[in-house]
């Protein structure tokens, strides 16, 4: 047996706590592969069926090899009947295996010429559960099953099969087709190549019902994610394998226009794979390669720099969030904010091993595992490999340089179009890493083009001339110092043109030849809710939603900033334009200037006549969704152990926020119970019946306490 390498010995000692898919929010399908839609539970399956044999068989003569009198799957289709029927006869099927979708039960499902269907779960002849057989059928072999027919529901599938035979065909398939190479060759093959390649097991994810889905493979030079349901079932971590595999690079069919349009190529694995060897020993591969970074670097890389399935090393603040029926793994840098999370179908429960380092600062193993793309963007989702809780502690004597990489640098975008008169941070503390006061200061190349005036002991930031300065970062804590530089450029924007709000509301919306593209000049509002956006105002108080292109629009950016904006007028109606009104908005906008500023936008033409049943009785004909309403409302939050809803309520009269958690409206939970006046947006998004709306702000004694929803989460 040879010995493990102490990375991998580290996975052994924390595999023992389970390992998982990765995750964040909740993903119901497999991660590139089908799901198993088997109903009921695997405890119906009963090995005492067993002495049924049905009266198919045809009894065997004399010790001679008996036959069997079997059916296509057409015929076994057309046994199953209508929903709720179940045969009382056995059947045999001889059929080809398409897919194992749960090694441990032995579900698959299995095809012939005649079409396929689903198998709920294999026992031996002898009623030996399937992941216990010696030698059990793979992806491509040929099976004999006994088994009776059901149809659950309207799934038409087998029920208590026993595996009679099986031959494999693993030795049909032509090796010579499938190329040998390192797993850091793997990942720069081109999708489909055929690819032969070994390495150890390092992480086993994990589906629906917590069942294995796929394996981090690692070996001298990198390590990949192989997708493959039977594989993972028969491994565990250290084992050495050895496979025939396809690249691929997996995206959620729903999320392919959106990661084509960010440049993101998917997830980088292997799929259809044929398992040459498993061998039960532990391999020693050298850890050189896995190179150490930090979340926020991992965080900032382009999509287009496509880093899925690499393991990393990094220090991390590990969380645990849990949500209504779900709970959520974080994974952040040492600012305690910078991170996501991980990746799950099992609505958390494959990652309650990490609950042992809830709130600690430990060494981390993880990879990117996939994006969440979305129109706006491509948010991380990280696989965890292992965890190490080693009483990490921060060496205050590089505090300095925290600050600047962390507080400094982000402060700057890399062009600006008018002065931002922006306050500069000056002092970091830390209670997580325990140091107080790191100090930040600044000085620029160019003082003509950037400068840095100090007011009312506060340092803000100008720009004067058009031009590009070197602006110096330097963080000091003690007697240490550290520097980093950024380029900045000014330019004064000339001659855009641009129209008002309200002339963009007015503006025919969806216009095919591009007639619907508008240059609009407003002020920055609260955010949109559930979706990536603010509300966007005019001298005159007119109000229009404002979908971005991308959430880096939201860099810079802050409620009152005055902004030159380009996007396409549309109306959001999914199904009948004549009986709803529909969303007015404008869709895929960019920001062309920001010209800063803090601005209050104006409430001229906000509503402050109608009662909240009133809101409530609004035409959905007719289209309110530029208009802003003030009302008087009790805010009431109700709880339950798998959701929270929010509720403004005037009496009889329940008015519904359109969101997807009451969590985008922490800000307003606060206020739960007492009675509040705020400013609310109509809105109908998905053709409802009745308006909901997008509470923008509440009046306090203090002044308005904005929704900062989208700024909060993309800045």
């Amino acid at each position: 047996m040879k010995k493990l390498t102490k990375f991998l010995l580290g996975l052994l000692a924390v595999c023992s706590l389970s390992f998982a898919a990765v995750a964040c929010d909740n993903v119901t399908t497999d991660n590139g592969g089908s799901s198993n839609t088997a109903s009921g539970g695997i405890d119906s399956i009963s090995p005492d069926d067993s002495s049924n044999t049905g009266s198919d068989e045809t009894s065997d003569t004399g010790g001679q090899t008996p036959t069997y009198e079997t059916i296509t799957i057409a015929e076994a289709l057309e046994l199953c009947g209508e929903p709720g029927n179940v045969t009382t006869d056995r059947y045999y099927i001889r059929a080809l295996v398409k897919s194992i979708t749960n090694p441990q039960y032995g579900s698959m499902v299995i095809k012939d010429e005649t079409g396929e269907i689903a198998v709920y779960g294999t026992y031996g002849e002898d009623g030996t559960y399937f992941d216990a057989l010696t030698e059990r059928p793979v992806k491509g072999d040929e099976v004999l099953l006994s088994c009776i027919l059901q149809n659950y529901n309207g799934t038409k599938e087998v029920k208590h099969a026993y595996l009679i035979e099986f031959t494999s065909n693993q030795g049909n398939i032509d090796e010579s087709m499938y190329t040998d190479m390192s797993i850091a060759d793997a990942r720069n093959a081109e999708k489909g190549e055929l690819i032969k390649v070994d390495g150890a097991v390092a992480q086993i994810t994990y589906s629906n019902g917590k069942k294995p889905s796929g394996v981090y493979l690692v070996d001298d030079t990198q390590s990949i994610f192989v997708h493959d349901v039977d594989l993972a079932g028969r491994v565990e971590v250290g084992d050495l394998v050895t496979i025939l595999a396809e690249k691929d690079y997996w995206i959620l069919d729903t999320e392919q226009a959106s990661a084509q349009k960010h440049g993101y190529e998917g997830c980088n694995q292997l799929t259809n794979v044929t398992v040459v060897s498993i061998d039960k020993y532990y391999i020693s591969y050298s850890d050189a390669w896995i190179q150490e970074t930090t979340i926020k670097a991992l965080m900032d890389t382009p999509v287009t720099e496509n880093i899925t399935t690499t393991i990393y090393k990094v220090n991390a603040l590990v969380s645990k969030a849990p949500g209504n029926g779900f709970t959520n793994y974080y994974f952040n840098d040492l600012d305690g904010e910078t991170g996501s999370y991980t990746y799950t179908q099992c609505n958390g429960s494959d990652f309650e091993w990490i609950d042992a380092f809830d709130g600690k600062i430990c060494t981390v193993y993880l990879a990117v595992h996939n994006y969440k793309s979305t129109a706006s963007g491509c948010v991380v989702r990280f696989q965890p490999i292992a965890i190490y809780d080693q009483g990490y502690t921060f060496d205050t004597a590089n505090a300095g340089e925290f600050a600047v990489k962390y507080y400094g640098v982000d402060q700057f975008l890399p062009e600006y179009n008018a002065d931002p008169a922006k306050e500069m941070v000056t002092s970091v503390s830390s209670e997580l890493l325990g140091f107080e006061n790191a100090t930040l200061s600044y000085s620029s190349s160019d003082t003509m083009v950037v400068y840095f005036e100090e007011a009312d002991g506060k340092t803000i930031m100008h720009c004067g001339y058009n031009g590009t300065a070197q602006i110096t970062i330097t963080g000091t804590y003690g007697e240490n110092t550290y520097s980093q530089t950024v380029e900045v450029t000014f330019k004064d924007p000339e001659g855009i043109s641009y129209i008002s709000v309200a002339e963009a509301i007015a503006v025919a919306p969806n216009q095919p030849d591009g007639g619907s593209v508008v240059t609009v000049c407003g002020i920055v509002g609260p955010s949109v809710v559930n979706k990536e956006g603010f509300y966007l105002f005019g001298e005159d108080g007119s109000v229009i939603a404002v979908l971005v292109d991308s959430t880096d629009e939201f860099k810079g950016l802050a409620i009152g900033n005055k902004v030159i904006l380009t996007g396409e007028r549309e109306r959001y109606v999914k199904n009948d334009a004549s009986v709803f009104a529909g969303q007015t908005c404008i869709v895929k906008a960019k920001i062309d200037v920001n010209l800063y500023g803090n601005h209050e936008y104006s409430t001229a033409k906000f509503v402050t006549d109608k009662t909240p049943a009133e809101f409530y009785a609004l035409d959905k004909a007719v289209d309110y969704s530029t208009t802003v309403f003030v009302l008087k409302v009790t805010v009431v939050v109700e709880s339950t152990a798998y959701y929270t809803n929010l509720k403004l309520v005037s009496g009889d009269t329940k008015l519904t926020l359109y969101c997807s958690s009451a969590n985008q409206y922490s800000w307003l939970t606060a206020f739960a119970g007492q009675e509040v006046t705020l400013e609310i947006a109509a809105c109908n998004w998905n053709d409802k019946n009745f308006w909901a709306g997008c509470a923008l702000a509440v009046y306090t004694e203090d002044g308005k306490v904005l929704n900062t929803l989208n700024f909060d989460s993309y800045a």
